[in-house]
């Protein structure tokens, strides 16, 4: 392989494989693809075009390079896959310009985020977050900077001290005791 003679190098191909490779998985080390991220991969870098290579073709090309038992594809599993896809890719081109041309592609993309859900930041919400507005119970929620008071202001908590409610001398039961003696 010859590193650099195209537009995208070795090096900047797996810096985008270890993009794609983390993408949507909070566990993955970047070392291993998973179908998916290699479908979205091939997506994103246009190396589906919808004529010479479709999303099943992809998925085949991953089947094939990966081994028996395993999900994932490694990075030199990945070199294998686009081999293969390059010539199909971009057809009556050799194999190293084609596989050139791919590089190209790939090098320096990330995973773009499409359809992703923005966070709403509507009138309605603020209104609604707001707790200077709440009335009656839940007002009794909030202190005044606005900050909840967590499970104090949701619950009335009972009185298990077994004083009735109104009874002023609670607390006085041992003073008493030793008065008397």
């Amino acid at each position: 392989m010859a590193e650099g003679s195209g537009t995208g190098t070795v090096a900047e191909v797996e810096t985008a494989f270890r993009k794609f490779a983390v993408h949507g998985d909070t566990k993955a080390m970047g070392k291993e693809m998973n179908g998916k991220n290699f479908v979205k991969l091939c997506k994103d870098c246009k190396v589906i075009d919808g004529k010479n290579i479709t999303s099943t073709d992809v998925d085949i090309v991953f089947s094939k390079v990966k081994v028996k038992s395993a999900r994932v594809i490694t990075f030199e599993q990945f070199i294998q896959a686009m081999t293969e896809l390059a010539t199909k890719r971009f057809k009556g081109k050799g194999q190293e310009e084609a596989l050139q041309l791919l590089y190209g592609l790939i090098a320096g993309k990330e995973p773009s985020n499409v359809g992703v859900t923005k966070v709403a930041k509507a009138a309605a919400v603020d209104r609604l977050t707001d707790s200077s507005k709440y009335t009656g119970s839940h007002k009794e929620r909030f202190d005044e900077s606005g900050k909840g008071k967590g499970k104090v202001g949701r619950e009335d908590i009972p009185d298990t001290s077994g004083y009735v409610s109104a009874y002023k001398g609670q607390g006085s039961y041992e003073d008493k005791l030793k008065d008397s003696e």
